[in-house]
């Protein structure tokens, strides 16, 4: 590392594959449990104090606010890929010039995705099949989540260049704060100033605009990321290449969460009981995928930055210390929510002692199942990381659709056989089949770059 403690950048083209990915991972995972602790209170306190009725809308909420999130997301993670590559070769001039491009194009991304997102908001959720009570707070709670996404595609443009560069750490202290805020923005504006759920909204939107700004003072502290002002000029030739890279993982994230608002359209078709426990196992269960998130960012920076060096061998040393790394702790988290989940879901909801029961008896269905299949989803995250960090976005593209094809096929045959249980088995089928197609990519992948680098080497020669 070098740089001070606002600003730090890790070179993981030298040193131990396993050691970097985890010292990389660790804040990451930090940064992620805080952003699900403090979305995880916005749900402890609605539950609470507004009860089933607002949990169920917030809940049905959540599908289209990470279905736009996922869109942004993608823009960001596709230029952190040529960032990263940048700095793995070294080459500074490219390096400023794509984040300028890079912030021209968040930019206009961030407008049309708050617009588009506000007009689609009651046709969503009509199509979602969201019963009549739950409309009303599910529109204002999105009405001001969507005013302030272009705070939220700020946060994570800034936090994708520092990540890319290997600093892990400074979106951890962003998010630290944050969290903070947002857990005392959520007890003041829903506890003391009764805001329901528009409160709640709104301390999680004041919340990511800090978390945006102490980013964007750490940036300022690395001249090596400073555009100049014709690097801020739009360039038809680099915004295609970003483009290019950031489209696919953004229609793969809207396609994911299309599917999920499939499911969750099903969902609300078993009534308000079923839509508050599948939440709270989703709310749980988010919190143990934070692990294999973070480990497959580390993945994405680790690749792209040794691809760049042209450090085909590392590349191939990385996999397999990532893979088995995301495997183990698959193997972790489902042991812990097979032993603690009832309990910890316990603090989600509070109502009526017997409706309380029936919420926490349809939770723990949907826990255990997905609980099981937690391995099959941290190799997920392994390899469509790793490919996306390779510049390979088409396959984890194509590993969106897969989820979507699974989750169709599944909602249209399983509940039909076995009644709720099927939506609990429609969301794991699409884990395990964009695991595969995703294993299935990566291997033909780097064999095709491994036969390229043959063909130098015996040109070479």
């Amino acid at each position: 590392m070098k740089g001070n403690s606002a600003g730090r950048t890790m070179d993981m083209t030298v040193g131990s594959p396993l050691k970097l990915i985890l010292i990389f991972m660790l804040p990451i995972m930090g940064g992620t449990l805080l952003q699900q602790f403090y979305s995880l209170v916005d749900t402890v306190v609605i539950g609470r104090v507004e009860g089933v009725t607002a949990l169920a809308a917030v809940s049905t909420s959540g599908w289209l606010d990470w279905t736009v999130l996922g869109v942004a997301l993608g823009i960001t993670q596709g230029c952190s890929i040529l960032i990263s590559q940048h700095f793995g070769a070294k080459d500074e001039r490219a390096l400023k010039h794509t984040v300028g491009q890079s912030i021209v194009l968040a930019v206009f991304t961030a407008l049309f995705l708050t617009a588009l997102a506000q007009s689609i908001i009651p046709l969503v959720l009509r199509l979602m099949n969201s019963p009549d009570e739950t409309l009303p707070l599910s529109t204002v709670y999105l009405r001001v989540l969507f005013a302030g996404f272009p705070m939220v595609m700020g946060y994570n443009l800034t936090a994708s260049f520092l990540r890319a560069l290997g600093d892990s750490r400074t979106p951890l202290i962003a998010m630290g704060i944050a969290s903070g805020l947002n857990i005392a923005l959520d007890l003041l504006f829903v506890a003391v100033f009764h805001m329901g759920v528009k409160g709640a909204a709104l301390a999680t939107v004041i919340a990511q605009s800090i978390s945006f700004v102490y980013n964007l003072l750490a940036l300022k502290k690395l001249k090596l990321v400073h555009p100049e002002k014709s690097d801020l000029k739009p360039d038809g030739k680099v915004l295609k290449n970003l483009f290019r890279l950031g489209f696919p993982m953004a229609m793969a994230s809207a396609v994911i969460s299309i599917g999920a608002m499939m499911l969750q359209t099903v969902i609300n078709g078993f009534g308000i009981v079923f839509m508050a426990g599948a939440s709270a196992a989703g709310r749980l269960t988010g919190i143990t995928e934070v692990a294999g998130s973070a480990l497959g960012t580390g993945m994405a920076t680790y690749m792209g930055q040794n691809i760049g060096a042209g450090r085909l061998d590392r590349v191939k040393s990385g996999i397999r210390r990532g893979a088995q790394l995301g495997f183990g702790l698959g193997l972790v988290m489902m042991v812990l929510l097979l032993i603690f989940g009832r309990d910890l879901m316990r603090l989600f909801v509070e109502d009526d002692p017997a409706l309380v029961e029936q919420v926490l008896d349809v939770a723990c269905q949907y826990l255990y199942v997905m609980s099981v299949f937690m391995p099959s989803l941290y190799l997920l995250f392994v390899y469509r990381s790793s490919l996306q960090g390779l510049g390979e976005t088409v396959i984890p593209m194509y590993s969106g659709f897969m989820e979507l094809f699974m989750r169709i096929v599944m909602l249209l045959i399983l509940p039909g056989l076995m009644g709720h249980w099927g939506v609990y088995f429609a969301e794991v089928s699409a884990w395990f089949g964009a695991m595969v197609l995703l294993m299935w990519g990566y291997y033909r992948h780097v064999r095709r770059l491994s036969e390229k680098e043959n063909a130098k080497e015996e040109q070479a020669a």
